[in-house]
């Protein structure tokens, strides 16, 4: 073997430690870049002119961006300032509960019972705890369900409303509002402005222009609003709305409403009733259930939905909501005695009725059971003896023999109120219903019932107008006749004879004396009913005939204090008999001679088995007017028929369709009631033993065609 092995190198290990410095390394090389370098772009005139456009936007959208910032930041500082000016300016609620500038009028009957209400009713303070909480849960679900969550305003319902106002074709401000309650509340209270005379004539005035939509004054009202929610809580809120809200026939807040709807407290009301009264809140004047309940029960329906989505009422309870709905108290669904509380209105004194700032109760002479008799007697008769489409009207009135008020209807629809009043402002001839009061004079200066009167052609000398000749209502002429047969037919010539005969003066000072107030006919016609009256003046002085021959004031009002005294301010001392003005002797035989007129003559339509009757009928010439008058012992009741423009009646006379109102009335007012005799005599002479009465130029031959123009005009009739 060889030994090439000795000649290889030794294996010797690398020192690890060496005094010697390390051998240097070379630097590495720089790599070239791997970005190659962008070569230079020489722009065009196009490229300048795109980047300084460019960079003008980019210096106006930041100049924009730093003044909105800052704007922002302004427009925060203003609005809490205008936020915190607001809420230190807000008064304690209580001071702001009742915003009424006049105050209110609530009549009762002559049994207590609360029947009409006028001006402006505030039902006193309730808060969201006495109030009952199914009517604090329909409103906060009607009006504004987030009313819990938002801080006065409701961004998202305001975006809702401008949406709905826009694709309805109004203005974003017009129409629905998106109004929160907090801002229905700053509504309520003018945004702190408050009411000033000065100012505004009236209240109706400064609520108008509380109720403006401006820009601005959405700006205000959204501040307000903030402001309020600052001052006050929630349920502060919800309490200014509860009591300040207007909710129709003149109620100011829940409480007067439901009163004034439900006859109860607010306290009481059901969920059906507290969704009535919410759903009145868009429009409480077209929603008012006294002007139409079925519409009004149809909104409350959708508030009953609302309440349930939102969880305030079970399905069932909903259910049985839907299936009881609210109706109105036995007042506000009667309505009855509009007419008579407009009249106890004007007739009042004005500073405790029309201009009253405080609350005042008048207690007053209605009866609602006569009221109702009145009502349904009118309604009956149009509807079964008058023609379809007749615009015919008629008035009754009735009254105690003392001159209380008990009914009055003055007109065919009875559910109004402010309106033409036929019983107290319809001035119109009274005709032959004026004729007791000649007689009253004959009786007054010694004639008796039986007394005779000629009954032939007669004719009066009138300076400028020459001979009147008047005839009777039937043409004929039955020559001597007693006082009480000319009454009872009616008779015309019988009547002038009288009053000429007694003196046209001593008559027309009776009727006068006995209430009937209007100027009296200077001429002959007098006797005839040629002059003017209204039916409460004729009814008023039957009523003296029935109480014995003294004047009556026909009254409506026993008493006045101010709501929550127990001393009334003023009262009519229960009466309103006067001075006498013939003596009984000679009242209690025209009572008899007038049921006379009833029982044989031309008032017959008016009899009621079992009853005492006196009354007179009247019928103006071409029927323009058609009247009767009656009284049993205890009531008068007066009836008039015509057309409003003065028009003929067809067919109708007093003893017609006037007769058998009256007899409708009276024997709704009668039912059940024991018969009370009429105050009267009948006569002790015999016809015989009197002299005949004659006048004016007689024995001239009988011509039917010898009518004087005053006889088309005046004739009178029965």
């Amino acid at each position: 073997m060889s030994n090439n092995d000795n000649n290889r190198p030794k294996l010797v290990a690398e020192r690890r430690y060496s005094d010697a410095p390390p051998p240097k390394t070379p630097a590495p090389k720089k790599r070239a870049s791997r970005k190659a370098a962008k070569p230079k772009v020489r722009r065009g005139p196009i490229g300048w002119l795109i980047a300084m456009v460019v960079g003008l936007v980019r210096f106006v959208l930041m100049f924009i961006l730093r003044l909105m910032w800052r704007g922002a930041a302004v427009l925060t500082a203003i609005l809490a300032v205008g936020v915190f000016y607001f809420s230190s300016q807000m008064p304690p609620i209580t001071e702001v509960i009742d915003g009424r500038a006049r105050g209110s009028v609530t009549m009762t009957d002559n049994e207590n019972e609360v029947f009409a209400w006028r001006g402006d009713q505030f039902g006193g303070m309730v808060t969201t705890d006495t109030v009952s909480v199914h009517l604090k849960n329909a409103v906060v679900a009607s009006e504004d369900k987030r009313f819990y969550g938002h801080f006065g305003l409701s961004p998202r319902g305001i975006a809702s409303a401008i949406r709905i106002n826009l694709r309805e074709g109004r203005g974003p401000l017009s129409g629905n509002g998106g109004s929160t309650i907090t801002q229905q509340v700053g509504k309520l209270l003018c945004l702190g402005v408050p009411f000033d005379p000065n100012t505004w004539e009236t209240e109706r005035a400064y609520e108008d222009d509380c109720r403006r939509t401006t820009l601005w004054r959405k700006i205000k009202e959204a501040v307000f609003a903030m402001g309020m929610e600052v001052a006050y809580t929630k349920d502060e809120i919800l309490t200014i709305y509860l009591n300040r809200a207007y909710l129709g026939a003149g109620s100011r807040g829940f409480e007067a409403a439901s009163q004034r709807y439900f006859g109860k407290s607010s306290a009481q009301l059901t969920p059906a009733e507290s969704a009535m009264l919410s759903s009145l809140l868009p429009a409480p004047t077209s929603r008012a259930p006294t002007r139409d309940l079925k519409r009004a029960q149809e909104y409350a329906n959708i508030v009953i939905g609302l309440m349930e989505d939102q969880g305030y009422l079970s399905a069932s309870a909903a259910a049985e909501a839907r299936a009881n709905p609210a109706t109105l108290s036995t007042a506000a669904e009667r309505r009855a005695g509009g007419y008579f509380a407009d009249w106890v209105m004007a007739s009042g004194p004005e500073f405790f009725t029309r201009n009253t700032t405080e609350d005042v109760i008048i207690h007053t002479t209605i009866d609602q059971r006569i009221q109702s008799a009145a009502e349904d007697a009118l309604t009956y008769i149009f509807s079964e003896k008058v023609s379809d489409g007749s615009k015919a009207e008629a008035a009754i009135v009735v009254m105690s023999a003392d001159g209380a008020v008990r009914a009055m209807v003055g007109g065919r629809d009875s559910t109004v109120a402010g309106a033409f009043n036929r019983a107290t402002q319809a001035r119109r001839q009274t005709g032959s219903a004026f004729k007791p009061f000649v007689y009253a004079t004959a009786l007054e200066l010694g004639m008796q019932p039986n007394e005779m009167v000629n009954d032939v052609p007669t004719c009066w000398f009138i300076r400028g107008s020459g001979d009147w000749c008047p005839a009777n209502y039937d043409k004929e002429f039955k020559g001597p006749v007693t006082l009480t047969h000319a009454l009872r037919e009616s008779r015309n010539i019988p009547a002038v004879v009288l009053a000429e005969q007694m003196g046209r003066e001593i008559v027309r000072n009776v009727a006068t004396a006995f209430g009937i107030e209007s100027d009296l006919a200077a001429g002959p016609a007098l006797a005839l009913g040629a002059s003017e009256s209204t039916l409460i003046e004729m009814t008023g002085a039957y009523a003296g005939i029935l109480n014995g021959g003294s004047a009556v004031t026909p009254y409506g009002l026993i008493d006045l204090r101010f709501q929550g005294d127990t001393e009334p301010l003023m009262d009519s001392a229960g009466t309103g008999i006067g001075e006498r003005v013939i003596q009984e002797k000679a009242a209690r035989e025209l009572t008899w001679m007038m049921s006379r007129v009833v029982e044989e003559g031309t008032g017959g339509r008016a009899k009621i088995d079992g009853w005492e009757i006196a009354g007179k009928t009247g019928t103006t010439s071409a029927a323009r007017d058609a009247w009767f008058i009656g009284f049993t012992g205890e009531y008068v009741t007066g009836v008039w028929m015509g057309y409003d423009d003065n028009s003929p009646l067809k067919g109708v006379t007093g003893g017609g369709l006037p007769a058998d109102i009256w007899r409708e009335t009276m024997t709704r007012v009668l039912d059940g009631r024991t018969p009370v005799p009429l105050p009267m005599d009948a006569p002790t002479a015999t016809a015989t033993s009197a002299p005949v009465i004659t006048g004016g130029t007689t024995n001239q031959p009988q011509d039917h065609t010898i009518l004087n123009v005053l006889d088309t005009i005046f004739g009178g009739g029965n």
